[in-house]
């Protein structure tokens, strides 16, 4: 979830003109990092062992 605050910053770090599909992308991207932040201190991540896992079982 995006605050009102972040899409503030968004919306002002852009130019006068700009496309809304650049500023979809933004929001969505700003709101993937804040998730991955948000897991990374609830501890939901992956050591390097366990992602070489996951990543191996992708090339079966």
């Amino acid at each position: 979830m995006i605050t009102n605050t972040k899409l503030k910053e968004q919306i002002d770090s852009f130019p006068e003109q700009f496309l809304i599909d650049d500023l979809i992308e933004r929001l969505i991207l700003v709101e993937k990092i804040e998730n991955g932040k948000i897991q990374s201190e609830n501890g939901e991540v992956l050591s390097e062992s366990e992602f070489e896992k996951e990543i191996d079982k992708w090339f079966e």
